[in-house]
């Protein structure tokens, strides 16, 4: 992986190494060094040898709290003495290597080599002599100079293959472009809060330079090695390096060593950067695998068709993304890399268990093959048994040595003639619609605010039968603002005016506020002259800063009175303590600690209010009840989300156990109740309603308070007043999912979730637990397809086990966005219902594709084979077939697969998993619409000389000229083909076919194109494609002849699909039919190696070469077992699910026993009815 830069990178360091690097306290290799230490030996080593983080920072020219000055020169020379924060990314594959995997397509070889056996043999002339007695084999010999042609057939093969393998290559050399273009977007996505000349500013990842003081929070992935130099309940997730999943705390006495790639699952702190780029740990690593990566690529590029992820994984290399790294490739080098090993396993299965589609056409793939493979061995053994029958037994000649070449010329004929139908049978253009209909739909979903980050995802939202939301910033605006407050003994219904507020009250409330919250938290002044002011930080946090400054206090003052450095101890908020508490020490030595939290949680917790005259009065557990009715239950009916703010003294001495915090955070004096408000975005209700309309269930699962959450899910529309839903908060429902055991039981969870809607006061894990729930679920006929939105660090394990991950573009942490499939840019709901528009769109480009490549393969199957059985030679040439096969599907792929979505795509159910890829509609068309092809093509090729009045081309000797007759055959069959590529625009049985043709200029100049080229061909193609030129009026026949494909497809339209019974049975195969255990092991690897190999449509069919079952009804292998993935799906869900619970390295796992053991974390508001 670049070694030659790593070392030039070692080389020149050596070099500054004498002075101290650049005037440097310290050497880039002392910093590595120091890097490699953990726990006390860290602490020791920098006391020692630095003096402490001070001296630190002073030999690396930085100060601890004003942080670089950011003078260009200085950064540059940084840059160049410690390295850039980037690693260096993988080459990207060149067009020639593309050519050479695209070549290495086994029909194409086996064409190659027919074309050069036939060229070969072209070149031969055998001896003069008993020619003569060779019979029927040398009858075209006579024509002059035709010999001499004999060549162009071999050559012309040979070129279309070129093309074929030229049109593949630059399809993956787009395709990668492409991604290497997603990628860097997504890097540049990434930014990083850094102290530079004392103002917190955004930078960019890649601008992160040694000595930068970076300021670390909750949900962040460090982009570089530092030094802690203050923390506050610090925990990080080291499995991406150790492999180990308990969080290590962090703290500047005991641990201070932070590593790149590792995840911040608690807490807050600042750094100071030591080691950037491939001089910290993960790029360490990363040069190591340098060389191991190249032979494990060379494996891995084999599994093409993941490419999504694994161009995701080799660029993103780039990013400083240590975690990514790791899991793409096993880390042999760090202690626990077998457990890293089973994380990737897991991953890759639970990913490739994804798409559905892949697993569709995987099999249809192979079943096609397989027919085609056993179409074209009769058609040559029949063609071979005919001619040997004809001339050695009915004519009596004997085989003569001199006659051998020409015979097996004739043999070579027939192989070529049979490779061709298998050309023509097997469709490869599946893949490339799949590629092109994604890779189309990941661009335009860019302007959609979705960044598709695995692009099977797509496809999957289409089949979404179920979205679980966050509310916050993506149902609500995540702008809060404070419109009630409770404070001494008053309930305000909107901000009081200061004066009517107890000044000693006023004064502990603004403190409480500036003092306990995230100092990164800011309202800056707004961007544009009369806007609203910017939120920076915790957006809860900013409504309570918006209170002070409603109340004409400024939070700034009181901060800088006591600096964050000052603060003496934070409990940091997390999911199980759903509060936050800060503790400063007071001038007389004792301390006071203010609390915020939800207003449940924390009232359980007082003692005490204070009153009208800001004294503090009893609060009994009945006050607090009548509170709650009073106060809280209203506020939380209107929406509003309720914080209560508090406070406790401590004396100085004995000073408490500040790690006890059952005992420290209990005994409080309530401050004030805020209601804050979080108004429903604009444009979500109306995206509801669509979803709605689509068949698809929205469910909330928020941790707010369950009246609050049930407000806001009204004003949504998620719950219509009168239905019967659930609306349940975390305790009830683990109530009423878990036996007495406290294990969850699929039974328990089945009753539940159908009816459930809201989800109040939900951990992570409940989270998990539904996700999980719904898709192991057999309930209904379909299993469900589950999207789930997230931001928090915490929300990582559901976003994996969900069908589709959604991020948060904005709220969302890196860890959350690591964990997703699709990020939003913009946060809104209403772009996840344009991710289900596209997804439903690639489906349907896809069947229409289908729709389109089987008719023209059922009938140029048909006409080849019937065809050389008949008339021992087929009608359509194998220069013919490979123009109609190649280019009609790399064409129509493009054409049908670049449709733009409409809004009619959301007036329909989803299609659910288990449906065939071809429903009825579509298997009437092929059927209608090949019935009328061959009638036509058979007409032509058995009387069309007498209609037309020409000589006919059928028997004609081996190297004959191109008849007339022949060329009108394949003229019509190629307009009928571009007729029914328009026919083929709609597969829902719809009557215009020309609807929003004008939409779509890629379909129409593709299909003017092929029209333009088809003339060429036909008037100027000559020998190699078998065309002799045509005049005026054939040529009108050939285009009428096709424009009744339209007019047939009307007629198709109007027959019911009820009329054909026959078709309904097609492609079904419930999840009742029992199959032998072997066969459907068999067959899911079948379905993995395919996926792996789908990149290749071809070598699947490589694979029914090794099991061709013989008597294969053609028709019925189009048709049928295409749903049967649907049964194996949940069987092979199942089994990752039991693989995805024992794995799971994430907080929800420890969280887990706690929150049921601690009583207050999932504490439930008495559900008044609102």
């Amino acid at each position: 992986m670049g070694d030659m830069t790593n070392s030039d990178f070692y080389t020149k360091n050596q070099r500054n190494d004498s002075n101290h690097e650049g005037g440097f306290g310290c050497s880039l290799l002392e910093l590595r060094s120091l890097m490699e230490l953990r726990g006390m030996e860290a602490v020791v080593k920098i006391q020692d040898d630095y003096g402490g983080t001070e001296g630190l920072c002073q030999r690396l020219k930085t100060s601890p709290t004003e942080g670089l000055e950011g003078v260009v020169t200085d950064l540059d020379k940084r840059k160049e003495v410690f390295g850039e924060n980037l690693i260096p990314p993988k080459k990207p594959k060149t067009f020639l290597q593309l050519v050479w995997e695209a070549l290495q397509d086994v029909t194409l070889i086996i064409l190659e080599i027919a074309a050069i056996i036939s060229l070969g043999l072209s070149f031969y002339q055998p001896p003069g002599g008993g020619s003569e007695s060779c019979g029927t084999a040398n009858a075209g010999e006579e024509d002059e100079g035709e010999a001499e042609a004999g060549w162009i057939e071999g050559a012309a093969i040979l070129l279309s293959v070129v093309c074929v393998v030229l049109v593949t290559a630059f399809n993956d050399w787009s395709k990668e472009k492409q991604f290497r273009g997603l990628q860097s977007r997504i890097e540049q996505e990434q930014k990083f809060q850094v102290v530079r000349g004392g103002q917190v500013i955004q930078l960019p990842v890649s601008d992160i330079v040694v000595g930068d003081i970076a300021q670390i929070k909750y949900g962040d992935l460090l982009p570089a090695d530092g030094v802690l130099i203050q923390g506050n309940d610090l925990k990080i997730d080291e499995s991406s390096l150790t492999g180990e999943s308990d969080h290590v705390r962090k703290s500047a006495e005991k641990d201070p060593m932070l590593l790149s790639g590792t995840h911040v699952m608690e807490g807050s702190g600042r750094m100071v950067v030591m080691a950037v780029g491939v001089n910290s740990q993960t790029g360490i690593i990363f040069t190591l695998l340098g060389a191991g990566g190249e032979e494990e690529e060379k494996k891995e590029k084999k599994g093409k068709m993941q490419d999504g992820n694994m161009e995701n994984s080799q660029t993103k290399v780039k990013k400083q993304d240590g975690a990514a790294a790791m899991e793409m490739q096993p880390l042999k080098s760090a202690e626990g890399g077998e457990v890293e090993e089973k994380e990737k396993k897991k991953s890759s299965v639970s990913k490739k268990e994804k798409s559905v589609l892949q697993g569709k056409l995987t099999k249809l793939a192979v079943q096609i093959g397989k027919a085609g493979l056993v179409m074209s061995a009769i058609t040559v053994i029949i063609l071979v048994l005919y001619f040997a029958i004809d001339n050695f037994v009915l004519q009596k000649r004997q085989w003569l040595p001199e006659c051998t070449p020409i015979y097996i010329q004739y043999f070579v004929k027939f192989f070529i003639i049979g490779v061709t139908v298998l050309v023509v049978a097997v469709p490869e253009g599946l893949p490339l619609a799949v590629t092109i209909s994604l890779a189309y739909s990941v661009k335009k979903m860019m302007k959609d605010n979705n960044l598709v980050r695995h692009l099977d995802a797509c496809e999957t939202m289409g089949n979404a039968t179920a979205i679980c939301s966050d509310k916050t910033g993506t149902l609500t605006t995540n702008r809060m603002t404070a419109v009630q407050c409770y404070v001494a003994d008053v309930h305000y219904k909107a901000i009081p005016d200061p004066s009517s507020i107890p000044p000693k009250t006023l004064d502990t409330l603004v403190n409480a506020i500036s003092l306990n919250s995230a100092y990164t938290t800011k309202i800056l002044p707004p961007d544009k002259e009369g806007g609203l002011p910017k939120q920076v930080g915790n957006k809860t946090e900013c409504g309570l800063l918006g209170l002070v400054l409603d109340l004409k206090r400024d939070y700034q003052t009181v901060r800088n009175q006591i600096p964050e450095e000052k603060l003496y101890k934070v409990y940091t908020f997390n999911s199980i303590r759903k509060s936050m508490s800060t503790i400063i020490k007071l001038p007389d030595g004792s301390f006071k600690m203010y609390s915020k939290g939800a207003s449940e949680i924390i009232l359980k917790k007082c003692s005490r209010i204070l009153n009208e005259v800001s004294e503090p009065r009893v609060f009994r557990p009945r006050d607090r009840d009548e509170m709650v009715k009073k106060v809280i239950e209203p506020m939380a009916c209107n929406g509003l989300r309720t914080i209560c703010v508090a406070y406790r003294d401590f004396p100085a001495n004995p000073e408490p156990n500040w790690d006890d915090e059952n005992n420290i955070l209990t005994d409080l004096t309530a401050i004030c109740v805020v209601g804050i408000e979080d108004p429903v975005r604009p444009e979500v209700p109306d995206a509801i309603r669509k979803c709605q309309r689509a068949g698809i269930t929205v469910r909330m699962v928020t941790g707010d308070n369950i009246n609050t959450a049930r407000a806001i899910a009204i004003k949504c529309g998620i719950i219509q007043p009168g239905e019967d839903f659930l609306c349940i908060d975390g305790k009830e429902f683990n109530r009423r999912i878990r036996n007495e055991k406290g294990e969850v039981e699929q039974e328990r969870i089945d009753k539940v979730w159908p009816k459930l809607r809201v989800l109040a006061r939900s951990s992570p894990t409940d989270k998990h637990t539904l996700v999980k729930g719904i898709i192991d679920s057999t309930l209904v006929e379909q299993r469900q397809v589950v999207a789930v939105t997230g931001d928090g660090t915490n929300d990582g394990p559901a976003l994996k086990k969900a069908d589709v991950g959604f991020a948060m573009g904005i709220a969302g942490t890196d860890v959350a966005k690591e964990a997703s499939d699709i990020i939003l840019t913009d946060d809104n709901f209403s772009s996840i219902v344009k991710a289900v528009m596209w997804g439903r769109n690639v489906y349907d480009s896809i069947s229409k594709f289908l729709q389109f490549q089987l008719t023209v393969n059922v009938v140029a199957v048909i006409v080849a084979f019937t065809g050389a059985c008949i008339t021992q030679d087929s009608p359509l040439k194998a220069v013919q077939m490979l123009w109609v096969n190649l280019i009609m599907d790399t064409f129509a792929s493009l054409a049908l697969a670049t449709e733009p979505p409409t809004e009619s795509l959301l007036m329909r159910k989803p299609y659910g998993r288990n449906k065939p890829l071809i429903s009825s509609t579509m298997t009437k068309n092929i059927l209608g619409h090949g019935v009328y092809q061959l009638t036509i093509i058979f007409t032509l090729l058995f009387v069309g000389e007498q209609i037309f009045d020409i000589d006919s081309g059928r028997n004609a000797p081996l190297h004959s000229p191109p008849s007339e007759h022949y060329t009108i055959i394949f003229n019509t069959f190629v307009m009928m083909q571009l007729f029914n590529e328009i026919n083929a625009r709609k597969i829902h049985g719809e009557r215009n076919v020309f609807d929003g043709i004008f939409r779509n200029p890629i379909f129409c100049s593709i299909v003017l194109g092929t029209f333009a080229i088809q003339i060429v061909i036909v008037q100027f193609g000559g020998k190699p494609f078998s065309c002799s030129p045509l005049d005026l009026e054939k040529w009108m026949w050939c285009v009428f002849l096709g424009l009744g494909e339209l007019v047939w497809g009307q007629v198709i339209s109007t027959i019911p699909n009820s009329k054909l019974r026959f078709l309904k049975g097609a492609g079904q195969l419930t999840h009742k039919d029992e199959m032998p255990e072997e066969e459907q092991n068999e067959d899911q690897e079948e379905i993995d190696h395919g996926e792996r190999e789908l990149r290749r449509g071809q070598i699947l069919w490589f694979r029914g070469l090794n099991r061709i079952q013989t008597q294969i009804d053609v028709v019925n292998t189009f048709k049928s077992g295409t749903s049967f993935q649907g049964a194996l799906r949940r069987q092979s869900s199942t089994t990752s699910q039991n693989q995805d619970v024992t794995n799971i390295s994430s907080p929800s796992h420890v969280s887990l026993s706690n929150a049921l053991s601690s009583p207050t974390s999932t504490a439930a508001a008495p559900s008044g009815q609102c």
